[in-house]
């Protein structure tokens, strides 16, 4: 039906030859038509839980509750609206249960088939985004009633809040920034998109996982893109636990649609009224999108705003700017609705524009520029940044057989969904490291330069006080691929998961390396001072000292401070600077809190020996510790269990020269320590090309 309707009326469509046309015409998850990381496979049938419910007199039919903030208590109401098929008078009944059991109720009788209940919260539990408190949640129990008969029960998870998206004339332009319970926050996470081409294969305990990965690395906001589809409660039921922010895009990603057409759009209105009663309620939710590069595809991509597709781009205009708004204002007046992503606001007015609103930067990895032109943007939230990588090695074989290990066989080249994508792979590869002896070495070069992209970007926006977020592309993975993802389809953490729990820290150190010196900063996105000593160190890769220095830290709250300018053109004169590297090491009570180890060329001119790694592992409790100490730098060093799918406290961190690091994992269920010391495997960067390397 959709490929008849889009022979009769054409829709605009990207990614061919990975897709199937016809697709904007159905209201159906866009990318299991195809997408620049996902397969073809567009599922058919009922994918979502039916059931039968019988009602007697009457059954609620919907509720918004909404919170009103002041004078340190929470006034709490719920709108009640039933469905009737007597005339007997209706109670309805609020029970609102405290995370730690003590509970208060209201009661009403409705004016016919509606009404409002009412309860105010003394001394509330506040909750918070992860990394700024903690997320107690409530439980409302609205009841439904006719004399003593219960006729309807609905039961809703809440957590007491306030929300802006606050959006202001400063000195650059207008803010973008997301205030929680009045403070500022700097909004840290990536975009999902559907965990598996069929949909009904995704539980909770997927949610839970990938979610819970997400929080452990630190990440506060989570995009939902409008490429998938409205995602089930236990994924938002996840986000509430977790203290992750959601920003829900609705689903119109990349495509234009018959937005003109009354049919289509009786469906979309339906569609959104659902999603937004259904989902209004939680505190996780941030953000009400209209789509996803719609908007920036009229103005900027070709073949899209020409005369013949004039009726499409004014009916875009008409709905996302009008229409959608005000269907959202009406059903939920209290969360925020932005246009399109990115966007300044809408109307076509230079979405994009890095002085209002978000924008996505993309320069890196589809225009092929070097990471550093993440450096020269600046913006005030970057809604979508990212570069590929291969998933790791056991993910691989379960799609490719040991001869087909190569870029450009066919197998890899059909999980590689983003045309050109293994050839980008390559080209960024040979301009940071020498090239490796084998796929297995290239699989994991290929994570190591997406960690360090991403990388240069966060660290960048975390220093510029102009930026208010930072979500990078993607968490997750659909189907086993070559993507953007952090995590792999299996589960498995990708280099840059660990990453993003380094710099997605809530006190994070950051180094800004120019030709023959480097700048030191510390981002702190606590509302309070952080208080403690960075001490550096220029050294040879070897681990001879050359300059050293300490520096008080005061970090300001909720900004990032900038310590000190360091200037080495003397100590990195000539052939020097292949044998230098910057440690820095953030220092507070006593403790080590992060580590960084900063060239001045790319990695692949530094002069790296065998680093000689020492590995002691011995079992606390079910956990095992492992202690690592190089006799030169190490770089992206990697851990691996043989055989067992573990998560370590660091991986893919640089060893210096003569320093102990320890790190942490679980003890697979059922293994000896014996078992543990044949499987664990060490790399780094000098074994994908050194004398002897893997």
């Amino acid at each position: 039906w959709g490929a008849e309707r889009d022979a009769q009326r054409p829709m605009i469509v990207v990614g061919d030859p990975f897709v199937i046309h016809g697709g904007p015409h159905l209201r159906k998850a866009p990318c299991h038509f195809g997408w620049d990381w996902g397969p073809m496979l567009p599922a058919i049938g009922v994918w979502r839980d039916i059931r039968l419910e019988g009602y007697g007199a009457a059954r609620i039919d919907d509720l918004h509750l909404r919170q009103c903030h002041a004078d340190g208590r929470v006034s709490l109401s719920v709108g009640v609206r039933a469905e009737r098929w007597s005339d007997a008078a209706l109670r309805a009944t609020l029970r609102l249960t405290a995370p730690g059991g003590r509970t208060q109720s209201a009661e009403i009788a409705l004016d016919g088939a509606a009404g409002t209940l009412e309860l105010d919260v003394e001394q509330p539990q506040l909750w918070w985004p992860n990394g700024l408190g903690e997320q107690p949640l409530y439980r409302a129990e609205i009841s439904l009633h006719a004399g003593d008969e219960l006729l309807d029960r609905r039961s809703l998870q809440v957590g007491l809040r306030t929300l802006e998206l606050r959006r202001q004339p400063d000195e650059w332009g207008e803010s973008f920034t997301f205030v929680v319970n009045g403070v500022r926050v700097f909004a840290k996470g990536a975009n999902w998109i559907p965990a598996d081409s069929f949909p009904t294969r995704v539980a909770a305990r997927e949610y839970n996982k990938l979610l819970g990965a997400a929080a452990e690395a630190h990440h506060n906001m989570v995009r939902v893109w409008g490429g998938g589809y409205y995602e089930d409660e236990a994924f938002y039921d996840a986000c509430d636990r977790l203290g992750l922010l959601v920003w829900q895009d609705f689903m119109f990603a990349c495509s234009s649609y018959p937005l003109d057409e009354q049919p289509f759009l009786d469906n979309v209105e339906i569609e959104v009224q659902q999603n937004v009663a259904r989902l209004r309620h939680r505190a996780c939710m941030a953000l009400w999108c209209g789509n996803n590069e719609i908007e920036g595809a009229w103005v900027e991509w070709g073949g899209w705003d020409t005369p013949a597709h004039a009726d499409l781009k004014a009916a875009y205009n008409q709905f996302f700017q009008h229409t959608l708004a005000t269907w959202v204002a009406a059903a939920d007046p209290d969360l925020p609705y932005w246009p399109s992503s990115p966007s300044s606001g809408g109307n076509f007015d230079k979405p994009g524009d890095g002085t209002r609103g978000d924008i996505h930067q993309w320069s890196v990895w589809h225009h092929m520029h070097p990471f550093e032109r993440y450096r020269d943007t600046r913006a005030r939230f970057v809604s979508e940044f990212g570069f590929q990588s291969l998933p790791s090695m056991p993910t691989v074989a379960s799609y490719a057989a040991p001869e087909d290990w190569n870029l450009t066989s066919y197998i890899m080249e059909h999980h590689q969904r983003n045309l050109a994508g293994n050839g980008k792979i390559i080209t960024y590869t040979a301009a940071h490291f020498r090239l490796p002896h084998d796929f297995a070495s290239l699989a994991y070069l290929s994570q190591v330069l997406q960690l360090e992209g991403m990388r240069i970007g966060v660290e960048h926006w975390r220093r510029d006080p102009m930026c208010s977020g930072t979500l990078y592309w993607q968490l997750n993975d659909c189907w086993p691929v070559a993507s953007w993802s952090s995590i792999d389809y299996f589960g498995r953490w990708k280099a840059l998961q660990y990453g993003s729990r380094r710099f997605f820290a809530p006190v994070a150190l950051s180094v800004q390396e120019s030709a023959d010196g480097a700048g030191l900063f510390v981002a702190n996105d606590q509302p309070k001072p952080w208080f403690g000593e960075l001490r550096w160190t220029l050294e040879t890769l070897a681990g001879e000292a050359l300059r050293s220095g300490r520096i008080p830290v005061q970090a300001a709250p909720l900004a990032a401070t900038a310590l000190e300018t360091l200037d080495f053109a003397a100590d990195l004169a000539g052939d020097a600077r292949r044998d230098a590297v910057l440690v820095c090491e953030l220092w507070c009570g006593g403790e080590c809190r992060q580590r960084s180890v900063t060239p001045f060329i790319p990695s692949k001119h530094l002069r790296l020996a065998a680093p000689q790694i020492a590995v002691d592992i011995d079992p606390v409790g079910q956990q095992l510790m492992i202690e690592l100490k190089a006799r030169s730098l190490a770089r992206f060093v990697e851990l691996s269990l043989e055989g067992a799918d573990v998560v370590f406290s660091d991986n893919y961190f640089d060893l210096p020269a003569a320093r102990f690091v320890g790190v942490t994992c679980p003890l697979p269920q059922g293994w000896t320590i014996e078992q543990a010391r044949a499987a664990l495997r060490v790399r780094s960067l000098w074994d994908t090309f050194g004398e002897g390397g893997a």
